[in-house]
């Protein structure tokens, strides 16, 4: 399973979804973006808007944003 979440150190709707795939057993990558909203540039090359927290999923061709999304996406379709 390839999964990368893009995450903002600090950022407790990061933290939230980070808990939830550690907590589910969920391997991932952890990309880490810049703080400067303008410079997340791999952010946006890969979902199209530079907001954070971002799932990639490869395997299910997946890309979401929004924490809520985030979350009910790993608890109904990788938990």
């Amino acid at each position: 399973m390839t999964l990368t979440l893009y995450a903002l150190d600090g950022c407790p709707f990061c933290e939230t979804v980070h808990d939830a795939l550690t907590e589910a057993g969920i391997d991932y990558e952890t990309e880490w973006v810049e703080a400067m909203h303008s410079e997340r540039n791999e952010v946006k090359r890969v979902s199209g808007q530079r907001g954070v927290p971002v799932l990639v999923d490869d395997d299910h061709g997946v890309t979401m944003a929004e924490s809520e999304k985030i979350l009910q996406y790993v608890d109904r379709t990788l938990a």
